[in-house]
């Protein structure tokens, strides 16, 4: 593996007395992609919550680049690299795909889009007066990874990126992941429930089950039918 871009160590996190995080550790390397699977309900969303700051975490450590990130808020971990594409999309429906564009962009920017996100993706240059809220979900998708690398991270977080969006939007979206890896040099991991999306982008794959990791390999070595029965069971 490359130098470290993103660790966590014994980190733990829940709601109110509940743990639903135990003790995961995980290091990614720079430019790797990281798939983390596991059905509804098994801690994806509660994970990625925490390493935004969302969600404190009960104990552990997060780090992008070696800083340490586990005591800062969330507009401080974006700030530092973290960005994150929730489950949902949560783009701003009644704002325009620029502007939706423009909130994650950094003052320094002065509210110009760089034209690489636009190259990146397309249709949202030719929408970019039109609202986020009548985009299909496939092109809300887009503009949902678009705004989040408007802040130019180093690691990109992506919870679920393929809920509700219609099979070859998947393989567009599987395309524009790895394009964006190489362009920007970036460290990205995704949640996931769909094993053929993964298979088609990660470098690497965790299964998480009850909040615990039950699985990890890397691609070439990978057992599809382990992953399938931990999300299908």
């Amino acid at each position: 593996m490359s130098r470290s871009m993103f660790s966590i160590k014994s980190l733990s996190s829940g709601y109110g007395q509940s743990q639903v995080i135990h003790d995961l550790n995980f290091e990614i390397g720079d430019q790797e992609i990281v798939a983390i699977m596991g059905r509804n309900g098994m801690g994806k969303t509660t994970l990625f919550r925490t390493l935004m700051g969302i969600l404190p975490a009960f104990r552990g450590d997060v780090a992008v680049d070696g800083a340490e990130m586990t005591k800062l808020e969330t507009h401080q971990r974006v700030a530092q690299g973290l960005a994150y594409v929730p489950q949902g999309r949560m783009i701003f429906s009644h704002m325009t795909v620029l502007e939706n564009i423009q909130t994650g962009l950094p003052p320094s920017a002065r509210g110009i889009v760089p034209e690489e996100l636009y190259a990146l993706f397309p249709v949202l240059f030719d929408m970019r007066n039109r609202k986020g809220g009548n985009l299909s979900g496939g092109q809300q998708q887009q503009l949902a990874i678009a705004r989040a690398l408007a802040t130019n991270p180093k690691v990109l977080l992506l919870d679920e990126p393929t809920e509700g969006i219609q099979p070859s939007i998947i393989k567009d979206i599987a395309k524009s992941l790895k394009e964006i890896r190489d362009l920007r040099k970036l460290t990205i991991v995704v949640s996931e429930q769909v094993l053929s999306f993964t298979l088609s982008i990660a470098d690497r794959f965790f299964v998480i089950d009850k909040g615990r990791f039950v699985y990890e390999d890397v691609r070439a070595n990978v057992d599809e039918r382990t992953i399938s029965q931990y999300l299908s069971i």
